[in-house]
């Protein structure tokens, strides 16, 4: 079993940058996939980035590609969220998320229901 904290979210100005941690208890982090999603106010929880168990691949949604970097640190039981220009629709609860696996597929990384684990969320508000 996972458990999960994250950590790091914030009210920043549209164009600002935040980055969010997520820390991981037990000893077999480097054995799941992990992710971002996020949640804005009366929408559904959304994906927004992963990672693969050794951080050689990652995946992003088209909305937050090239702006956001996902990455992971598989010593400290940490994985990372960095968030560039950021923009007031990026406004949401982002909540970290493990999974156990498997993945067959690119796109299946996005799939909410494969993950196993979530963490409580932290708050990005991003004002214009």
């Amino acid at each position: 079993q996972v458990q999960l904290v994250e950590s790091g979210g914030g009210l920043v100005q549209a164009g600002g940058s935040l980055r969010l941690s997520c820390a991981a208890s037990g000893r077999t982090f480097s054995s799941y996939v992990m992710g971002w999603f996020r949640q804005a106010p009366g929408k559904e929880r959304e994906f927004v980035a992963a990672i693969s168990r050794n951080g050689s691949s990652t995946y992003y949604a088209d909305s937050v590609k090239g702006r956001f970097t996902i990455s992971r640190d598989n010593a400290k039981n940490m994985v990372y969220l960095q968030m560039n220009s950021l923009k007031p629709e990026d406004t949401a609860v982002y909540y970290c998320g493990a999974a156990a696996g498997p993945f067959y597929s690119g796109s299946s990384y996005q799939n909410i229901k494969k993950y196993d684990y979530w963490g409580q969320g932290t708050q990005v508000t991003v004002s214009s």
